[in-house]
């Protein structure tokens, strides 16, 4: 009797904690949407509202707006660790880190105060993005030392000069709408000098 009450149990657990995940990615999906259109101080509301949950389904998983952010960020920053792992092998370590700079700079635009965020964090072994900044950092300094390396980048050039370039990037392209290549072609503008040239 109590192995059927208890399978029946799990059974009846089960599907709420499939919807509480499903409640979860949507919310960080509507969030991600709602905060490129309106900037992260975006309405609360209205990201619950669009993804189809209750105020109070929002605030169970993500208790006030900087623990959604910090979620979201946490995301970014590992998408971007990802890109440098597979970036690594690339032939031409200066379009390597040409590619990592123009995503860090287009997230930038969704994620208003994404380098200074993860810049703060590196630093802060409190925060709750310090582990991700940390793995972010490694996979672009990676890049940087094979970069130098190959003689592509110049040997003065660090990787917070070059995080610090992308968060210039990512402010000059918001006040210049209607320009979907203009991150990329900023970049590669730039580059012209931190990299050295047929490299």
């Amino acid at each position: 009797m109590c192995a059927v009450i208890d399978a029946s149990t799990e059974s009846r657990r089960a599907p709420r904690r499939a919807d509480a995940l499903d409640n979860r990615a949507r919310l960080l999906t509507t969030a991600r949407e709602v905060f490129a259109e309106h900037g992260v101080e975006a309405s609360l509301r209205d990201v619950a509202r669009r993804a189809g949950v209750g105020i109070g389904t929002l605030y169970r998983h993500f208790p006030d707006r900087q623990a959604l952010l910090e979620a979201l960020f946490a995301d970014a920053l590992h998408d971007l660790s990802e890109t440098a792992r597979h970036l690594v092998d690339d032939p031409s370590p200066g379009a390597a880190l040409i590619a990592w700079l123009t995503q860090l700079a287009s997230g930038s635009m969704v994620y208003r105060g994404l380098p200074t965020s993860v810049l703060a964090a590196v630093h802060d072994e409190g925060s709750a993005l310090h582990a991700a900044c940390r793995e972010m950092t490694a996979g672009i300094d990676t890049l940087v030392r094979r970069a130098r390396q190959s003689g592509a980048l110049r040997g003065d050039v660090t990787t917070g000069d070059l995080l610090a370039l992308a968060a210039g990037v990512a402010v000059a392209a918001e006040y210049v709408p209607g320009q979907p290549d203009l991150i990329e072609r900023l970049v590669r503008l730039a580059a012209t000098g931190f990299l050295l040239p047929d490299r």
